[in-house]
């Protein structure tokens, strides 16, 4: 190591050299060269080794990795590129470049790269596909934003497609990229724009450069050099090269780095993030031996899972011309963007062939090489084609030919390599094929779209012996490369996305081409994973079936496409249609079923068919050249092909048996597995059967076998269609056995559950074949009625989000389901709260619209949406039949579905299901059953009625259905299906079909009436056919009406009887109820007396709750319940102790300066809170309430718990029970500690005596001193004469504890908990903190409270809940006691030092200045210790509410002073011109005084009004704190004008804090012992310093803090984090970029490189400035997600749903489905609720018990 450092050159070698180079000289000489590539060579071989890769770039810090980055960038600049830039311009670069500029035509292209994470636009209404994007400046500048947009965020590499007139349908260009006269795109015209020499220097210098760089970044050898670049003298100084890969984690490689190299835990990390980002890094530098040794230990250790990371050894110089190679590169890139002349010299000059002929022009060999270059190498490349080649269209054109030449081999390369898509050449097809001018023109030329289709089909080589793919027992590497091979598929999709408007031959030629290729693919996809049923014992092991189903997704889009582009050309529509019969036949030749002909007979009737069962043959679920000739076949109905070509169509060679063959199947198949006979196949087939439904799969699956099936059964008899179905279906020989009702006698019990499920199955087949017919071709319907029937029958399930409809609906390949078009004709949308999203609901006239066995419902959908439909009937007052609606007429093509009706075979599959109903003995048919018949009759009898309604008087309908089934039936021996159905109208067994019963006679009845008619006139009046039809309804509505009367009365008559039972029970057990009744009467006569004295009370004295008038609560007993052993008790002093479940937690919700260093927890004296409330304890609760032993055994239990948990699996919780946490036992409420309650101990004193302000003054300064005269005596200290000892006053009396044990030992442990969270120490009872933290809690959780309700306009008292009710009780008493539980010494030594704070003593130090205290913490100190003080007073006076209210006059007093010396004097109104009132005299009078003392630092001001109108607001937050914090310490009820917000607010809070409404009159009063306060107040030296403007100064009343301002539209704070860089990692961009919701910082998360420590562990950037900004919490929005994150300390955080909306009423966490988004105030204002109510970890903990997954993640890592 040593060694290879003493071969650098010294710095100053090297900046003598920087002086003394000239780059004009340089270039002048190049200029005269000969050989200019020599020349430029061997400056290069020269200066790159000694400028670049000088070295070590570990182990240094980030400062100086970054100076030595600027230093080497600097020296290639100055050293390597400036000589090229003079060479190149001829002159002073700078110069040259800005006159380039100038004379430049810019192309209308924008084509902008996109950043990692940047926004990107599309259109939905005129991009030409979804991947036609603009960037944000486009997009603000263009129609678009008007429009309906998709907001995405970029992967990064793609650019913007503005001026690009191919990629959208209309207003391709943005105000910036206007198309002009000037800049049309010529084909030469931006060269000959050039000067002549200038063009020819480009064409060499670039050629130079280029084929530089290609040759280096291409060049396989670790330490020899290309010709003529090589060094006179090679050093043995060697880089370890590290490359990235996709195979191995970061912890992986920074384990390894730390074991090879030797390095610390923060280097290799610093190693592994450059790996990933740039793709490779040196880890060593030094001679070759020392490189290799670590090389051998990286590839050891990384071998033994995977193959081994990628390792090199490289010489210095390879490395450093390497290096060079990129920044030429990048320089070249900056160079064109100056002139698109220049552009074009270097597209020439990247394409032109070399010697070696096909493609071996240098961006050939840079493609050619992509999968053997580092990450890095690939983007620089990458961003320069797109810079060149992509921006010029011309050569667009000619790389889309090389691009295409070189596909298969790309696309191999690609599978084989490990890198993203995004890092692979292959990515650029995206920019290639997708424009819809070269993608005809590469298939019509380079035959692209078989080519696609080869390679896809050439990389799938696993084959069953029938051709098929065969996807089982996929290892993970096959599947790796499946992954990869999908890629192709995108590839075709960009090729086919785009139909052509019009057709050449050659486009004919080459399309029908690359069907063909296509057809191969489906072929081997026809009939693959085939299933056998199995019988006897269950699958042993699942077989694979995921890659299949990957495939056909996969294919979906395509196969639509290729339909699309079909449609649009009839001649290719026939051709196509001809190839895929004939694959079809050729799958077809292969079934080896044709071996056993049987004949089928029933109802007169009989077919020849050959045997198969689903049940025991093999049957496969995939058939993909059937579903695309059911498609196709629906394409000559829509474009009536069919009809006007029927000579040119191979229809004679179909044969219609052999086309239902396989769909048939397929259903009968999906048949079974409902009927429960594929249970032993496992869940693979289940999950087939799912997929195949499924709306991302059924276009081309399900729904394209239902279509077969309607175009089989059209050419076929209808007969001999339904005897194939039902021989399919194994149900031939139960309607074809004599006597039907015989069949069930001897089969058991689930076989004929079997066969039930299949009737009912096949009957809803016949329904959907006939009743189907919303698909363009096989309906005369269009695209829009199909979607909006998909939408009314969702939406008759229940109401539903714009998601999940969107979710619901099948998307073309455009993304697009055309939901927008239909919605808002069929659905009315409802806006959402604050909670919960918007939701569209059916509007009413659609309901009649709903089809119960609607083809794309799930069973339970099918149920819900019954349900649904039949409540809202009864609520309308309607019957409760569910008829189907009338269906659109049929094509012509498939014009005879309808004949399925009324063929006989139905009719007797009809008369049988009847049958079995009207006499139903055993379990031979089902409800289900029979209401499918019920539904295949409607259907028939509105088909009628169509059809005589639209036929002329004179025609004869071919429909006879109603004289069909008034005959008898032929199997049966009990009269016709209509004389069945009458005979079921009664049945009481039937009662929820007889509405429908009663609807099918009517409409007998109706179309009996119209041919009658119609026989008799030629004209119809359907009015009259009406008038039976409603007469029958008026009649059924009065029956309803009589049998709810009849209900009614019979459930009054059961409740008559249970009362009078009740009644003898009470007499019978007379004693039992006696007691209870007394004590019920006792209790309400009780409470109403208590009531009608709260209502006397304000009018006999004012509600005073502090001093010696105060008004005490009732002292009545105050029972409570244990939540956990139920029992309830009396809180009662010497009782057993009762706590409360309760939360203690670090806030900083009240300070304006969140980041002040957090003081040291050792020397930390909390006694004097600062008024900016920096570091705030908070407590709040759940409000539930536990015996004190109760709570210890839970506690213990759940310690208990956790540890044999944490033995068990080392699993999480959402409570750290280390840390006293744990859930409350009832609400589950995140809780870590109890606050004790305790009993109203004081009683109201009614003595005589009332000390004045001055007495009490002088008494409590005297016992002060007597107190420490005695201290210092105790201490053997005691020089001084004895003070006076006032009388009464014992200075060594011990009072006794009032508490029980259990009660005391309560108390220490919220004061411990207090003291654990505030100082983040170890608990420590001697502690002299302990009381003050305490106190601290008490006042700090009464100010948070004054706050919320503050600026939330609600009320002081009467609006909290409970819960915070009790809390503040129980925390305000539990305060007054807590001093008994320590030393009284300590707690009278904080009262002194209180007392100075008030009362300044010159002998005592470091009193703290009035401007850095805060007075309500100083007022609750204050009045909580003074209580040690009193019980020393054995006189007998009881003076403690005098001296609280002593107390509350001087803090206020001091308050006072403290706002008119903080008061601003900026905002200072004009006087008011009426005569000052007297607080205004009195306040000008003190602020005159404050004045004096201050010798003029103040401002003058002379507005009396403005200075009270200053001390009125100011105070009033603390009044109103002051107010809450009696009230619950004396427990007096409010006066009634502080239960309601608005005015009259100061008037009742002076008079219920015993204050005149004049505070200043206090001042007044006392004048003469205040005076020489003040006077001492303001001379401490900091008060002078700080109106100086020498410190911070804390305005009163204190602003509310509130969540930081949010940009409306989300892209803008995409936008923003898409230009933010990692702070740590030299500009590079941040992958999770997150915003503090408190203070705005953006932090770089989730990400290795800003990992910092906190209290000796590695946390991520959110975790760590949750702790310097919100003590240990946070509220950060992650951008790139749109999802808000709360994290409290380390380890426990959730997800959020954000502020941020689209029109939908939805939020879009993750945004995937990609609408423009906008912030929404009312939700946004939530969070900022939750955040000041103190709620962040109470929610976490919620959401982390009802989502153990959460639980799981590692939150510090964020």
């Amino acid at each position: 190591m040593a060694a290879a450092e003493s071969e650098r050159e010294s710095p100053s070698d090297i900046c003598s050299e920087f002086l003394s180079f000239s780059a004009k000289e340089t270039a002048s000489r190049w200029q005269a060269a000969a050989d200019l590539q020599q020349e430029v060579y061997s400056h290069l071989a020269l200066y790159v080794p000694r400028i670049l890769c000088l070295g070590p770039s570990g182990g240094v810090s980030n400062r100086e990795e970054q100076r030595e980055e600027q230093r080497e960038d600097l020296a290639c600049q100055l050293l390597l590129l400036a000589p090229l830039e003079w060479l190149l311009l001829g002159e002073e670069p700078a110069a040259g470049l800005a006159q380039l500029q100038e004379n430049n035509q810019p192309s209308p292209l924008c084509g902008h790269v996109f950043k990692v994470g940047e926004p990107t636009y599309s259109c939905r209404e005129c991009a030409a596909d979804p991947t036609c994007v603009l960037c944000m400046q486009c997009f603000l500048g263009s129609v678009h934003k008007d429009h309906r947009y998709r907001m995405t965020t970029s992967g990064g590499g793609g650019f913007c497609d503005c001026g690009d007139a191919e990629a959208w349908k209309k207003g391709p260009y943005c105000q910036k990229h206007t198309l002009t006269n000037g800049n049309r795109d010529s084909e030469e015209d931006s060269i000959a724009h050039l000067p002549a020499d200038l063009v020819a220097r480009g064409y060499s210098i670039f050629s130079i450069i280029l084929k530089y760089a290609v040759d280096l970044l291409t060049w396989e050898q670790e330490d020899q050099l290309p010709a003529g670049l090589e060094l006179q003298e090679r050093g043995d100084n060697y880089y370890c090269m590290l490359f990235n890969d996709e195979v191995h984690t970061y912890e992986q490689v920074i384990y390894t780095l730390q074991k090879a190299v030797n390095c610390s835990q923060k280097e290799a990390v610093s190693f592994a993030t450059t790996v990933d980002r740039d793709g490779r890094k040196s880890v060593r530098y030094g001679n070759l031996q020392f490189c290799e040794q670590a090389k051998s230990v990286i590839v050891r250790n990384t071998s033994r899972q995977s193959k081994p990371l990628r390792v090199q050894v490289m010489h210095s110089s390879v490395v450093a011309h390497q290096c060079f190679a990129l920044k030429a590169l990048s320089w070249l890139g900056q160079i064109i963007q100056y002139s698109d002349g220049l552009r074009r010299v270097l597209c020439q000059v990247a394409l032109q062939e070399g010697l070696e002929g096909k493609s071996s022009s240098l961006v050939d060999r840079l493609m050619l090489n992509d999968s053997k270059m580092w990450k890095g190498a690939r983007n620089i490349y990458h961003q320069l084609l797109m810079n060149s080649l992509l921006m010029d269209l011309k050569y667009k054109k000619i790389f889309a030919i090389h691009f295409a030449k070189s596909y298969e081999r790309l696309q191999s390369d690609y599978v084989i390599d490990d890198h993203d898509r995004e890092f692979s050449i292959t990515d650029l097809s995206v920019q290639i094929f997708t424009v819809p001018s070269l993608a005809r023109m590469l298939m019509v030329e380079e035959n692209l779209m078989t080519t696609i289709i080869r390679t896809f089909v050439d990389h799938l080589r696993h084959r069953d012996l029938q051709g098929r793919f065969q996807f089982d027992r996929y290892t993970a590497q096959q599947a790796f490369k499946f992954g990869r091979v999908q890629s192709l598929v995108g590839d075709l999709k960009y090729v086919l996305i785009n139909c052509p408007t019009e057709w050449t031959h050659d486009l004919r030629v080459k399309f029908l081409e690359g069907l063909d290729a296509f057809l191969e693919l489906l072929k081997c996809m026809q009939g693959m994973d085939p299933v056998v049923r199995q019988v006897g014992q269950h699958i042993e092991m699942e077989p694979e079936w995921e890659a299949a189903f990957t495939l056909q997704m996969k294919l979906t889009h395509i196969i639509s496409m290729i339909q699309e582009w079909c449609s649009t050309d009839e001649r290719v529509l026939i051709e196509a249609y001809g190839k895929c019969l004939s694959a079809l036949s050729h799958c077809h030749s292969g079934l080896p079923d044709g071996e056993q002909p049987i004949k089928l007979c029933l109802a007169g009737h009989s077919v020849e068919t050959f045997r198969y069962q689903v049940s025991q043959d093999k049957v496969s679920i995939h058939l993909p050249v059937c579903r695309l000739l059911a498609g196709l076949h629906v394409l000559l109905s829509r474009t009536e092909v069919a009809s006007r070509f029927p000579e040119q169509l191979p229809l004679g060679e179909l044969s219609p048996p052999l086309l239902i063959e396989l769909p048939l199947r397929c259903l009968v198949l999906c048949a079974q597995v409902h009927a429960g006979m594929w249970r032993r196949n496992g869940f693979s087939l289940i999950n087939q059967i799912y997929y195949y439904h499924n709306v991302k799969c059924r276009v081309e699956m399900f729904d394209k076998d239902v279509i077969m099936l309607q175009a089989g059964a059209s050419m076929m008899d209808p007969n001999h269609f339904l005897m194939i179905v039902l021989s399919r279906y194994e149900l031939f020989h139960i309607f074809n056995s004599a006597d039907v009702r015989k069949r069930y006698r001897e089969t058991n019990k689930d076989v004929v559950q079997q066969n039930n499920t299949l009737i009912e199955e096949m009957l809803h087949l016949i329904i959907m074949v006939v009743g189907e017919r919303y698909v363009a071709g096989v309906g005369q319907v269009e695209a829009f009625d199909e979607v909006r029937r998909e939408i009314i029958h969702q939406l008759s399930i229940k109401p539903m989000a714009h998601s999940e409809l969107v979710k619901a609906l099948p998307e073309n390949g455009n993304k697009e389901t055309g939901l927008e078009k239909v919605i808002d004709s069929v659905a009315s949308f409802k806006k959402p709260g604050v909670t919960g999203r918007g939701l569209y609901e059916l509007r009413p006239e659609w309901n009649k619209h709903f089809n119960l066995y609607f083809y794309h419902y799930s069973r339970a959908d099918q149920s819900k949406a019954e349900e649904a439909q039949r409540k809202l009937r009864k609520h309308n007052g309607d019957d409760t039949a569910l008829p189907p609606p009338p269906p659109p007429p049929l094509c012509p093509l498939f014009a005879s579905l309808v004949n399925l009706l009324q063929c006989d075979v139905l009719l007797a599959m009809e008369g049988a299901v009847l049958q079995w109903a009207v006499e139903p003995s055993g379990g031979g048919w089902t409800e289900s059953m029979l209401q499918r018949v019920l539904h295949l009759v409607a259907m028939a009898l509105l088909e009628e009625q169509q059809q005589l309604e639209n036929s002329r008087g004179d025609e004869d309908v071919t429909f006879n259905f109603t004289c069909k089934i008034t005959r008898p039936g032929e199997a049966s021996t009990s009269g016709s299906v209509l004389a069945l159905m009458e005979s079921l109208q009664n049945a009481p067994h039937l009662e929820m079909h007889k509405d429908m019963i009663t609807w099918i006679l009517k409409m007998v009845a109706n179309i009996k009436t119209m041919r009658q008619r119609t026989s008799s006139t030629s004209t119809v009046s359907l009015r009259q056919g009406q008038e039976p039809e409603e007469a029958v309804r008026d009649k059924d509505k009065a029956e309803r009406k009589r049998k709810a009367e009849m209900a009614r009365l019979r459930r009054e008559k059961i409740m008559a009887q249970m009362s009078e039972m009740q009644k003898h029970f009470i007499n019978e057990n007379k004693e039992l109820f006696q007691q209870s009744l007394e004590e019920l009467e006792a209790s309400t006569s009780a409470a109403a007396a208590e009531s009608s004295l709260a209502i006397l009370e304000p009018t006999c004295a004012p509600q005073v709750c502090v001093g010696p008038w105060r008004v005490g609560g009732a002292h009545h007993h105050q029972l409570v319940t244990c939540i956990l052993c139920q029992e309830e008790q009396e809180l009662r002093c010497h009782g057993r102790a009762m706590v409360l479940a309760a939360f203690v937690q670090r806030s900083t919700v009240l300070s304006k300066d969140r980041h002040r260093n957090l003081p040291d927890p050792e020397r930390y004296d909390p006694l004097f809170m600062h008024p900016d409330l920096s570091l705030g304890i908070h407590t709040a609760s759940c409000g539930h309430i536990m015996h004190a032993t109760c709570w210890q055994r839970y506690f213990e239990a759940v310690q208990f718990k956790e540890q044999r948990r944490q033995q068990r699996l080392r699993g999480h919780t959402s409570y750290d029970v280390e840390n006293g946490e744990f859930l409350c036992p009832l609400c589950e409420c995140l809780s870590n500690t109890v606050v004790p309650l305790l009993p109203h101990t004081r009683s109201l004193d009614r003595s005589v005596h009332h000390p004045s302000l001055e007495v009490w003054f002088n008494t409590t300064s005297q016992q002060i001193a007597a107190l420490q005269f005695y201290y210092r005596k105790c201490s053997g200290d005691s020089g001084e004469a004895e003070p006076e000892v006032p009388e009464g006053f014992r200075v060594d009396f011990n009072p006794q504890n009032l508490f029980s044990s259990s009660i005391s030992a309560m108390i220490t442990t919220f004061s411990m908990s207090t003291y654990k969270v505030g100082l983040k120490l170890n608990p420590n009872e001697q502690d002299h903190r302990v009381p003050v933290l305490s106190w601290s809690t008490c006042a700090y959780t009464i100010q948070s409270i004054e706050r919320l309700l503050m600026d939330e306009d609600k009320p002081l008292f009467g609006s909290l809940p409970c819960r915070q009710d009790d809390c503040l009780s129980a925390l305000t008493r539990f305060s007054s006691t807590c001093w008994t539980a320590a030393p009284l010494k300590t707690v009278h030594t904080h009262f002194f030092r209180l007392f100075t704070a008030l009362v300044p003593d010159t002998l005592v130090e470091n009193t703290p200045c009035i401007l850095e205290v805060d007075m309500f913490h100083l007022l609750v100190y204050s009045v909580l210790s003074y209580s040690s003080m009193h019980c020393l007073d054995q006189s007998g006076r009881s003076v403690v509410d005098s001296a609280h209210l002593h107390l509350l006059h001087l803090v206020v007093i001091a308050h006072l002073v403290q706002i008119l010396l903080t008061s601003t004097t900026e905002d200072v109104c004009m006087d008011q011109d009426s005569v000052g009132s007297q607080e205004e005299e009195l306040t000008c009078q003190l602020y005159r005084a404050l004045r004096k003392h201050l010798e003029s630092v103040l401002p003058e001001v002379s507005s009396g009004w403005q200075l009270w109108r200053w001390v009125k607001a100011g105070v009033l937050p603390f009044l109103r704190a002051a107010a809450l914090f009696f009230h619950y310490l004396n427990s007096t009820a409010p006066p009634a004008d502080l239960l309601v917000a608005g005015s009259g607010q100061w008037e009742a809070l002076c008079s219920y804090l015993s204050l005149p409404c004049n505070l200043v009159q206090l001042y007044h009063s006392h004048q003469t012992l205040l005076e020489p306060l003040i006077h001492s107040w303001c001379c401490h030296p900091t008060v002078r310093q700080t109106l100086q403007g020498g410190g911070a100064r804390i305005r009163f009343p204190r602003e509310s803090n509130s969540l930081i301002d949010l940009p409306e539209d989300y892209s803008t704070l995409i936008n923003q984090a898409s230009s933010f860089t990692c702070p740590r990692s030299g500009g590079d961009k941040s992958r999770a970029p997150t915003l503090c919701l408190l203070c705005g910082s953006m932090l770089c998360s989730q990400s290795y490189c800003c990992q910092t420590e906190v209290d000796g562990e590695d946390v991520g950037a959110c975790t760590a400035h949750a702790f310097s900004c919100g003590a240990g919490l946070g509220l950060f929005l992650r951008v790139r997600e749109s999802q808000v994150l709360f994290v409290a300390g380390k380890t426990k955080g959730c997800f959020y749903p954000p502020p941020y909306l689209d029109d939908y009423g939805e939020t879009d966490q993750g945004l995937k489905r990609g609408n423009p988004l906008h912030l929404c105030l009312e939700r946004y204002r939530k969070i900022e609720r939750l955040w000041r109510q103190h709620a962040i970890a109470e929610v976490i903990g919620h959401a982390q018990e009802a989502n153990q997954t959460l639980v799981a993640i590692d939150w510090q890592h964020l």
